[in-house]
């Protein structure tokens, strides 16, 4: 953040608000109970497709609701951009390895740190398998970037 542009006195415990609001939302649509993620997954129990549904009908409301009546953000007076990614390998590629993550583990990264404050402490070894593909991926984009950069192009 810039100097010049100072972060409003309550944006800090509104993000926190909303992280609690949101590992509630989680614990009690039981979503940070991997068993009920899988079988979700494995077509056994359809009721996460409702906890799903509901949460993108509520998503595109707000922001459909919030760009009508609102230009910038609340707090940090940012306008309201769409920021959209080509798609291309990286994409295709990190959506693929997340996917199969999600299958194996039966949680997406968010559910896992709820999953915790439910009382599972096997989902550690979700976690670090994260952060150990986390670490994989920034070394790999760090080297591939030094790799582009020393690369002599022909003009």
């Amino acid at each position: 953040m810039s100097a010049d542009h100072e972060q409003h006195p309550l944006f800090l415990p509104l993000v926190f608000a909303g992280g609690l609001i949101f590992g509630f939302g989680l614990g009690f649509s039981h979503m940070a109970q991997p068993e009920v993620v899988l079988n979700f997954l494995t077509f056994e129990d359809f009721g996460l497709l409702f906890v799903m549904f509901g949460a993108a009908v509520v998503t595109g409301l707000t922001f459909f609701g919030v760009k009508l009546f609102r230009s910038e953000a609340p707090l940090t007076s940012t306008v309201y951009e769409r920021r959209l990614k080509t798609l291309d390998t990286n994409v295709v590629l990190g959506g693929g390895i997340f996917g199969v993550g999600w299958g194996l583990s039966g949680i997406c990264p968010g559910a896992a740190y709820a999953s915790l404050g439910v009382g599972n402490i096997f989902i550690l070894y979700g976690i670090a398998g994260m952060f150990v593909g986390a670490y994989i991926q920034g070394y790999w984009r760090s080297t591939s970037a030094r790799t582009d950069a020393s690369t002599p192009t022909a003009e």
